[in-house]
């Protein structure tokens, strides 16, 4: 898929000069950059909206090619935004990859690298280590009103609440999962396992530390939040960082949802149309709240899902990509990646330049004016200049995977990967599939890829918790 090329170019001026994270080059990263060119005087500081979706497939939007399940409020987004088609999240599933996107570092830097689920999100020693900054924490050091509205899933004791992690408010849960709508599941249309995990078990929905009893559809309740977010700090600079847990499990629909697919006659793919269609409504409400309070031009929106989409599980689609959630194949970690702010970046532009969650880091402190520390490494990259066109180059030459025993690296089109066997060689160029293995007739490339994997995997750290 080839980027496409934009006939304007909007040069970002003082929000992109100086205001440049850490590259990943040849295995090793360059200190990110000690301090961020000031906002023209008088100039509001732009909202930042990051919208992370949950276990969302790369082919189930209309704009990445799905013609079954209408989505036109997140395909709006892209229609006036920037769809990034090479885009990457750090980890193959939900915690890790939210401890990458919210610190902008690889998150086996620091150990937080294995998935956890159920009685772990009770132990102490497991969850984001509290040495790392979130961006909410730089952000509200910078003045901005923070708040998280939906799935934390990055430690349940309380060292870990979102609220002792840089937000200022919170309303959601605080582990992996959670039903849709209270028992006895009124109002909606189920497909349920055979054993679901008991996602409710001490993992009440909360706002701050307070257990409410939340009555309406979790997704609708979760929009409901996140518009009153935006009411109240509507006249300062805000961060709302929007964790929808749609459209994880269970499988739960409002059925005035699933009557709108009833063309679609496989019983848990109806139910995940109607989850979908609820979400992409939510995205359209909070939209249209930012363009009737006039903010929509003063608000960087990213969108973006947490891992590949668990197919057998929800029917989801990752194509025209290999494997899914939980694997390092491209269906794995290949995810739907937008980037909207229209008055400031180009609209209507598709990118396939290869970028990863942990540039929403870096990125969005450039746009507020915020220099990152001087005392870690920042993996990810500011993107400003890049999208505005100042930049005709690669943000990242090289990207990097591990989860347990499974690696990967991206270098340019080729992609060196260890699933499950021996090394891999694909180039994503001609086989975005991953069909060809090529590392007998380019031994010379893998020997590369392999060095230079190595080399990043030396800078990790082993695993805080199996």
């Amino acid at each position: 898929m080839p980027r496409a090329c934009t006939t304007r170019r909007r040069f970002l001026g003082a929000l992109t000069a100086g205001a440049s994270a850490a590259l990943v080059r040849g295995g090793c990263a360059r200190p990110a950059a000690e301090t961020a060119a000031p906002l023209a005087p008088g100039a509001r500081r732009p909202n930042v909206l990051l919208i992370f979706v949950d276990d969302l497939g790369y082919g189930e939007l209309g704009c990445q090619g799905n013609p079954q399940i209408p989505t036109p409020h997140i395909d709006a987004l892209a229609e006036r935004g920037i769809r990034l088609t090479s885009g990457y999240v750090s980890a193959p599933y939900c915690s890790p990859s939210r401890a990458g996107l919210l610190t902008g570092r690889y998150q086996t830097r620091f150990g937080h690298e294995r998935n956890f689920i159920g009685r772990q999100n009770l132990d102490p020693a497991i969850g984001l280590p509290t040495s790392e900054r979130t961006l909410g924490d730089a952000l509200r050091d910078a003045g901005y009103a923070t708040g998280l509205v939906g799935k934390w899933h990055l430690g349940g004791a309380p060292k870990y609440h979102p609220q002792a992690r840089g937000f200022d408010e919170f309303f959601g849960f605080l582990h992996e999962g959670h039903f849709y709508v209270p028992p006895p599941y009124e109002g909606v249309v189920s497909h349920l396992r055979e054993k679901e995990p008991p996602y409710d078990a001490n993992n009440p929905v909360l706002r701050g530390h307070k257990e409410v009893r939340e009555t309406e559809y979790l997704t609708d309740a979760l929009t409901r939040e996140a518009l009153a977010f935006i009411d109240r700090h509507r006249d300062e600079p805000f961060f709302l960082y929007l964790s929808y847990n749609a459209i994880h499990s269970p499988m739960q629909a409002r059925r005035e949802d699933v009557k709108r697919f009833s063309h679609i006659k496989d019983p848990h793919r109806h139910v995940f149309a109607g989850m979908l269609a609820s979400l992409d409504d939510g995205v359209g409400r909070v939209m249209d709240r930012l363009r009737t309070l006039g903010l929509e031009r003063d608000t960087l929106v990213f969108f973006i899902s947490d891992n590949g989409g668990p197919t057998a599980e929800l029917t989801s689609s990752n194509a025209p990509l290999r494997g899914g959630k939980g694997q390092l194949w491209e269906g794995g970690i290949r995810i739907p990646f937008i980037i909207h702010w229209p008055g400031h970046l180009p609209e209507g532009v598709t990118d396939d330049r290869p970028v990863i969650a942990l540039d929403v880091y870096p990125t969005a402190l450039a746009a507020a004016g915020v220099a990152p520390e001087r005392d870690r490494t920042i993996d990810g990259v500011n993107l400003l200049p890049y999208l505005a066109g100042d930049h005709d180059g690669l943000p990242h030459e090289t990207l990097f995977w591990r989860y347990r025993d499974r690696v990967a690296l991206r270098r340019g089109n080729w992609k060196l990967i260890r699933q499950d066997r021996p090394f891999r060689l694909f180039d994503l160029s001609r086989d975005i599939g991953e069909s060809e293995d090529l590392i007998d007739k380019r031994p010379d490339v893998a020997a590369e890829l392999r060095r230079a994997l190595e080399a990043i995997n030396g800078q990790m750290v082993r695993p805080r918790w199996r």
